[in-house]
């Protein structure tokens, strides 16, 4: 019912201005929006905040929504990018001190932008590979094993898992290439 009423109101036109068609969105991404804001911020209160914000900005500017261009989806991920960014900014505002320069916050709000967009490139990246792929990278290179241990407990030989890492890392790159990423 959800998902045709999305569908019903994207090829309407009506661009999320319906209320209906919100609520539809909402039931459709807003969990996913909210898992994707609790990873990047690591605190709920404020993903429930960047949800409400995302569908928010998803209201004003609905008539900016086209779905020949990009899925409601890819949209919304968009949006709530933004509103990461926005939270991770507003959050990382110190008052400011007469001991601190002022190149020093402003990097630092800086690098809180670089880290949440790098992140979230990391995840759209590692969701568009294989899951054996995806599995070999988060234990050897997020969660830094060895190739040898990730081997004994897979009961595959060590040179094996360095093989997987390879063609793992080949296929993120293309991943990566595809969303446009530069290194």
């Amino acid at each position: 019912m959800r998902v045709r009423s999305i569908l019903r109101a994207q090829a309407a036109g009506s661009r999320l201005d319906d209320p209906q068609a919100l609520r539809a969105a909402y039931d459709a991404h807003g969990s996913e929006l909210y898992r994707f804001a609790r990873r990047q911020l690591g605190d709920d209160g404020a993903a429930q905040d960047v949800v409400q914000e995302v569908f928010l900005r998803a209201w004003r500017s609905s008539s900016s929504f086209d779905p020949e261009v990009a899925s409601l989806r890819v949209w919304l991920y968009a949006i709530a990018r933004n509103a990461v960014i926005d939270e991770a900014r507003r959050r990382s505002v110190r008052p400011i001190s007469a001991d601190t320069p002022i190149d020093d916050q402003v990097a630092s709000t800086l690098r809180i932008d670089d880290l949440v967009l790098d992140r979230w490139i990391v995840e759209e990246a590692l969701r568009k590979i294989s899951p054996e792929h995806r599995a070999v990278i988060v234990e050897v290179h997020l969660r830094g094993r060895s190739a040898s241990e990730v081997a004994g407990e897979w009961g595959v030989p060590p040179g094996t898992i360095r093989s997987r890492v390879f063609y793992a890392l080949k296929s993120l790159k293309l991943a990566m290439d595809e969303m446009g990423v530069e290194p």
